[in-house]
């Protein structure tokens, strides 16, 4: 299986153009007003438009209602919907019965007991994504620039199908990935300048460091 990087709180042509261009996996767009990365779907659509078949469109929603995530899908076209809020296992399946599109759903973790949610979502989510929990007073799930214990994944069964992000810049995501020996990751703010502004520099910095690190991992050792 090849790894994946995904970049993800992209809002603007010069950010999804850099993550493009870095060799980004999947990016992702957020649709959630609280947050300093949230795209408009009429504005999703001019950025939809520019990714072609370059990278795996995904739309970042936080328990959104039927309406939003039908307008969402028909100007962005997403091929991934990611659910980062509370969505139970019927809401997932219901939504990928009625829009026919691979569902990835974030597990929020603090500690081992958190990770207890990887069996009930098995075999109906599509893939997961592991993040930090938000701090109780936070506005958002996400997006907040906070890992957590990566020892905690050492030996999950999560299956192939899983990211792994919050907190994750160039210079940590080696760790996170011999730590984890994840088969995928995600970052939005830790390739920023400041909230919601992305810095092109670090998203190469970071998709390097990623690509350099699973090699290394997948190289033999010398005789």
């Amino acid at each position: 299986m090849t790894p994946l990087v995904k970049i993800c709180g992209l809002a603007t042509p010069g950010a999804l153009d850099a993550a493009l261009a870095a060799g980004a996996d999947l990016v992702g767009f957020v649709f959630f007003p609280p947050s300093p990365r949230n795209v408009l779907p009429a504005v999703a659509r001019d950025l939809g438009g520019r990714v072609k078949d370059r990278a795996l469109k995904v739309a970042l929603t936080v328990d959104a209602d039927d309406a939003l995530v039908e307008a969402i899908v028909e100007d962005l076209k997403p091929d991934v919907l990611q659910l980062h809020g509370h969505e139970s296992l019927e809401r997932v399946t219901a939504l990928k019965a009625r829009f026919g599109l691979p569902v990835m759903k974030a597990i929020p973790v603090e500690t081992r007991a958190d990770l207890a949610a990887v069996g009930r979502y098995r075999g109906i989510a599509d893939r997961l994504l592991f993040d930090a929990c938000a701090p109780r007073e936070a506005t958002r799930p996400g997006g907040l620039g906070k890992p957590f214990d990566w020892r905690l994944l050492s030996d999950i069964e999560a299956g192939p199908d899983y990211l792994l992000s919050g907190g994750l810049d160039a210079g940590n995501v080696a760790e996170a990935l011999a730590v984890t020996g994840a088969p995928g990751v995600d970052v939005s703010s830790g390739v920023e300048r400041r909230p919601g502004e992305k810095d092109p520099d670090k998203i190469a910095a970071f998709v390097k460091a990623a690509r350099e690190a699973w090699k290394s991992r997948a190289s033999p050792l010398p005789n």
